[in-house]
């Protein structure tokens, strides 16, 4: 097991820990050993200082999960830099927003997604480069960051808008890659095989609490369910970490027993999995522990539940990881009691420094942690609201936002509200999520338009050009006139309580 050692370290440093003739990551095209990891990140550190790059200017990377994708958030590092990853899923729209908000000073993708872009959509002072055309420069050595300057922006959905950039340091990820692979008991003889987008605060965990164990990592991009089992039986995966969507096609699947065997360790994310599930992936998979857990991106994770826990409370959300203080807020500040719901707020070296560039919106969610917090500081106020029991397990309850949780992605319903309403088919539009079996919610928009009839097609169109895939509405009720509160703005809670269950 990965000893607790609570001393960051720049997040660079992660080559260090495997073996240098054990595998360190793979693909269908070959194998990286530690010594090789170590050597490329070198190389590739070296190319981006070659650039000419100022200390802390935003590099994004919008790749699916190559090589130089992989071993980009450690080679910025190392250079100096931030990193910006950008889900290769979005489209243009999306992509133009990050770059201009992170005031990236270079994008590194391929050539068709490049093509995609247009006039304006990159800033001037933005250079963009294919990651063929990436040449690789002298050696950088192991940096000596300070553990509390910014390394990486994550971009995550906020309530109201666009997504916004979260801003996390060295300590940050060194510490979250220790915490997860050692409550995961993640071992050298390892292999993790990486199917959540490196854009993801868990996806790109993946590799670096790998790395952390001295084990492997295989990144894969799948298509269906059965890339993921095919992926599972050629490399002999230990370990696979998925979103309940992704567990629901994987149980559809067909899995030889031979391979469903070879699972030692199952993770879940981006949402809770149901009793029935858990039942239904303990059986299939026998030989797995199921490690359920719950996070949000401004403090990366904060609770799992044990294996030996799940079968008798598989509702819980468990309890804090190590290196994070859980609390449960009463509305006045103080501790609410066992079995008193309250606000979860996080606290502890696993916090980020806030929203880049938005100094409003980090007050509302980063603010001083309670009186009683050991840790002190400040926390994050998740705005979800939680439950702690006499034995100290803990409940989820509900969302104070309106944030859709739809296959493991938070989505704003603003950001699918604006899209809906950018064409001019739509004159008024409003977004909700309402559960679905597959994706844990799917996206309903309530809308009113002139000709209803004549306009969805064409609006269908137009957002499979502008919208990622899990951004697509699944479903329009269209309205003659939307309810109004007193003041004449749009009755959200009326009509959300009119078209959701």
């Amino acid at each position: 097991m990965v000893p607790l050692d609570p001393v960051p370290r720049p997040l660079d440093h992660l080559t260090g820990f495997g073996a240098p003739d054990a595998v360190a990551w793979g693909d269908r095209h070959g194998v990286m050993t530690y010594a090789e990891l170590e050597a490329e990140v070198a190389r590739l550190a070296g190319a981006l200082a070659a650039r000419g790059l100022t200390p802390g200017a935003r590099v994004a990377s919008w790749l699916p999960k190559t090589r130089i994708a992989c071993l980009m958030p450690l080679a910025a590092a190392r250079a100096g830099l931030v990193h910006v990853p950008v889900n290769p899923a979005l489209k243009r729209a999306q992509v133009a927003h990050i770059l201009a908000d992170s005031r990236a000073t270079l994008l590194i993708s391929q050539a068709g997604r490049v093509a995609s872009l247009e006039a304006g959509d990159v800033p001037q002072s933005c250079e963009v480069i294919e990651e063929d055309a990436v040449v690789v420069g002298n050696p950088l050595r192991p940096s000596d960051s300070d553990p509390n300057d910014l390394v990486a922006i994550l971009y995550t959905s906020g309530s109201t808008g666009r997504p916004k950039g979260v801003m996390l340091s060295h300590a940050n990820l060194w510490l979250g890659a220790i915490s997860v692979a050692h409550y995961l008991e993640i071992k050298p003889a390892d292999r993790v095989l990486g199917v959540l987008p490196l854009s993801f605060d868990y996806g790109q965990n993946q590799l670096f609490s790998t790395w952390a164990a001295g084990a492997s990592v295989w990144p894969l991009d799948y298509l269906t369910a059965k890339d993921v089992v095919r992926a599972v039986e050629w490399h002999d995966i230990t370990t696979v970490a998925g979103v309940p969507p992704l567990w629901t096609q994987l149980l559809e699947a067909t899995w030889p027993d031979e391979v469903a065997s070879t699972l030692r360790r199952l993770t879940n994310s981006g949402g809770a999995l149901t009793p029935r599930m858990v039942r239904a992936l303990r059986e299939r998979f026998p030989n797995a522990d199921l490690y359920p857990m719950y996070g949000l991106t401004e403090a990366f994770r904060s609770t799992y539940l044990s294996p030996e826990l799940v079968d008798a409370h598989p509702d819980s959300m468990g309890r804090a990881i190590p290196f994070a203080e859980i609390m449960i807020v009463r509305a006045d500040g103080s501790r609410a009691a066992a079995g008193e719901a309250g606000e979860l707020v996080h606290a502890g070296p696993l916090v980020a420094q806030g929203y880049w560039q938005d100094a409003e919106r980090t007050a509302e969610r980063f603010r001083p942690a309670p009186g009683f917090s050991t840790s002190g500081g400040l926390a994050v106020w998740s705005g979800d609201t939680v439950i702690e029991s006499e034995d100290g397990l803990l409940r989820f309850v509900g969302r104070d936002d309106e944030m859709i949780k739809s296959s493991g992605n938070r989505i704003s319903p603003t950001e699918i509200e604006d899209a809906v309403l950018a064409g001019g088919e739509v004159r008024e539009a409003a977004a909700f999520g309402v559960p679905d079996e597959r994706l844990g919610q799917a996206i309903l928009v309530v809308a009113r338009a002139a000709d209803p009839i004549a306009v969805e097609a064409a609006l269908r169109a137009r957002l499979r050009r502008d919208l990622p895939v899990f951004m697509q509405p699944r479903d329009y009720v269209w309205r003659d006139e939307l309810p109004r509160n007193a003041n004449g703005k749009l009755d959200r809670a009326r009509l959300k309580g009119e078209v959701t269950p």
